[in-house]
């Protein structure tokens, strides 16, 4: 084989590689596109009690840390700034519209070790169980700059209200 017909066949193989990634992501977003994000603002009389920031790291299915969920405004890693009201958590990702989840959406707050690109110390992230609607609980996950996760997930608790399907356990611990 030429130095040419090696070069077109790695092409090729890299053209392929690059489909097949645009394609897996295109049935992604069909997928995940009945679950949004609420990007309304915050109560005008909310009143922020302690505000962090760090890395969103990932949105997934409550209870499976490992499958990302392609939701608007979240679907990507990113900095982030969360600001925890006495209404709700806001999350401004950048790039993306705040996302503001009131204190009816929240069921749960924990620490956690891994999401789907990430594995950190024991207990290095905060896990978040909020809802779409009134039946798909999501999870998200945020990676704290300068706090420790015990210290989000600690003002955060107070507004969670907890159903039958929200979990005490440290879900997302293991890999």
């Amino acid at each position: 084989m030429t130095t040419e017909g090696a070069l077109l066949v790695m092409i090729g193989v890299a053209a392929l590689i690059i489909a097949l990634v645009v394609w897996g992501w295109v049935r992604r977003t069909r997928r995940d596109a009945a679950l949004t994000a609420p990007t309304d603002a915050a109560p005008a009389d909310a009143q922020v009690r302690a505000s962090f920031s760090g890395l969103y790291v990932a949105t997934t299915r409550h209870g499976e840390p490992l499958e990302r969920l392609a939701i608007r405004g979240l679907a990507f890693r990113s900095r982030a700034d969360l600001f925890v009201t006495d209404a709700g958590v806001a999350l401004d990702v950048t790039g993306a519209p705040r996302v503001f989840l009131g204190a009816d959406r929240l069921v749960g707050v924990a620490q956690a070790t891994v999401a789907i690109d990430r594995v950190v110390e024991p207990g290095g992230l905060v896990r978040l169980e909020w809802r779409t609607d009134d039946v798909t609980i999501v999870d998200s996950y945020f990676r704290p700059q300068d706090a420790s996760t015990r210290a989000v997930a600690d003002a955060i608790a107070p507004l969670c209200t907890p159903t039958s399907t929200s979990t005490s356990t440290p879900m997302g611990s293991d890999a």
